[in-house]
């Protein structure tokens, strides 16, 4: 193992080494007090951040408010951070961007309403790549987000600051959402449990409903399984998409043994050696379990990585062109980081292009139903190679290097945004450098029980590594 610098705040306080759901447990029991937890997670943020460079907006003393009175809820006082993508009530909302000032935000969005009503008392705001564009959480001016298993190396992106404060023991939940891959990205690189959900299972912000191909999902990043089951069974509480089955209390492994497609293929480029094998290890792991498993190629068309790559460069063309109007007087495009504007020319030099991928991406949702009548489940690595070191994906290098780099990182993920199923990464590897490295799990439409009942059994037969281990 590489001598690496780790960062935890795990100790005996109020937050021990509970997860949410404990947590919760210990709140009802009168064995900590929500005043006791949120200052603890204030602490530990506090002591973690400098070398995470995590916290986008403290809101400290909002919630040391909200402690003495928390809402009600499951997740009632249980202490949390929200992505600084979505609007929270008197934060400002910046997209990881130095292209504008954030304003203080009048009324909750549509997703942070649901996602608090579950009782879950925000800290403040966690930093994400510009828009969320990058698999990294570089800034040129703040500096990147850092992973806490080794400092040396990228927390991943976007959702990068909630995944590396859960992972570092600052709160036990955090928002993230996933456009690419953004959930589940950061969980893999921070040893956690990261579920993207199908497509229109929680709630949205207008902006995300307004995309002519809605890739984006909202979710949470957590340290168990249960603490992911728990959430979508309490935000379904909240918000239910009366066209998919229920999630449903989801609390234990399901008895049924599934067929399992494995690939480490991926779409126009592959997985490591490395990464190959420790996938193939899980799916030995996953035979050892009774589940069929057998190798079958993904069900994408060879285009679909230049496809979506041009979508998501027209996501970027509509930043850049509508900043103003949207942002106000302060917007300034020139501040925008090499990514974002090298995807904006990439969409205006093939505006021509666009329809026809966004009508071949959408057509991607077939394939995948087709693909998930043959197999329940397929496992893949959430990325195709190691954590990168921080440095590798700087959003000040040029455009076309930037790209590669991550077309070659981000090789498994984009498929279930497009298709809108859902996927879930799972720390159950970890590389030769003792960096945990996530396993994906994908489902058809709907099936996140399926992928809950899968991921108990795994971390009940091989539990997942912790960062308080030597």
């Amino acid at each position: 193992m590489r001598d690496m610098t780790r960062v935890h705040a795990f100790r005996d306080d109020a937050l021990g080494d509970l997860d949410a759901v404990g947590l919760v447990t210990a709140l009802h029991a009168g064995e900590v007090s929500v005043r006791e937890a949120v200052e603890a997670a204030v602490a530990r943020t506090e002591e973690v951040d400098p070398a995470l460079g995590a916290v986008a907006y403290r809101a400290y003393d909002r919630a040391r408010a909200e402690s003495l009175d928390p809402r009600g809820g499951f997740f009632s006082g249980v202490p949390t951070f929200v992505k600084d993508n979505v609007d929270v009530q008197h934060l400002p909302t910046q997209h990881g961007t130095d292209a504008f000032e954030g304003r203080p935000r009048r009324a909750d969005g549509d997703l942070a309403r649901m996602y608090l009503a579950t009782g879950l008392v925000p800290l403040g705001k966690t930093r994400l790549s510009e828009y969320g564009f990058s698999a990294a959480a570089e800034h040129p001016r703040q500096g990147p987000v850092r992973s806490p298993w080794s400092t040396d190396h990228s927390a991943g992106a976007s959702s990068a600051g909630s995944a590396a404060l859960v992972a570092a023991g600052a709160v036990p939940i955090a928002h993230a959402n996933d456009g690419g891959g953004s959930i589940r990205i950061p969980a893999a690189v921070n040893g956690l449990v990261g579920l993207k959900p199908t497509r229109d299972r929680l709630a949205q912000d207008a902006l995300t409903r307004q995309m002519p191909l809605r890739i984006v999902a909202d979710g949470v990043v957590t340290r168990s399984v249960r603490d992911t089951a728990a959430f979508l069974r309490e935000a379904e509480k909240v918000y239910r998409a009366l066209h998919l089955p229920p999630v449903g209390d989801i609390t234990r492994p399901g008895r049924g043994r599934l067929r399992i497609a494995v690939n480490t293929a991926g779409i126009g480029r592959g997985a490591s050696p490395e990464v190959t094998t420790l996938t193939l290890k899980v799916a030995e792991q996953l035979e050892e379990l009774g589940h069929a498993v057998e190798e079958a190629p993904a069900p994408a068309d060879p285009g679909f990585p230049d496809d979506f790559v041009l979508y998501w460069a027209f996501l970027a063309l509509v930043i850049v062109r509508t900043g103003r109007r949207v942002n106000g007087r302060s917007w300034d495009p020139d501040r925008l980081d090499n990514l974002t504007r090298g995807l904006a020319r990439h969409a205006l030099r093939n505006l021509h292009r666009v329809p026809g991928a966004i009508r071949r991406l959408t057509r991607a949702r077939h394939a995948a139903a087709a693909f998930h009548e043959r197999y329940d489940v397929v496992l893949t690595p959430t990325l195709a190679h190691e954590t990168p070191r921080v440095g590798h994906l700087d959003p000040t290098q040029e455009y076309d290097a930037i790209m590669d780099r991550l077309l070659d990182w981000v090789a498994f993920t984009p498929w279930q945004n497009v298709t809108g199923d859902p996927a879930v990464s799972l720390p159950l590897a970890t590389t030769a450098a003792g960096l945990p490295q996530g396993m994906m799990l994908g489902a058809g439409a709907g099936r996140e029980a399926t992928l809950l009942e899968l991921a108990y059994e795994l971390e009940e037969a091989f539990p997942f590594a912790r960062i308080v281990a030597p």
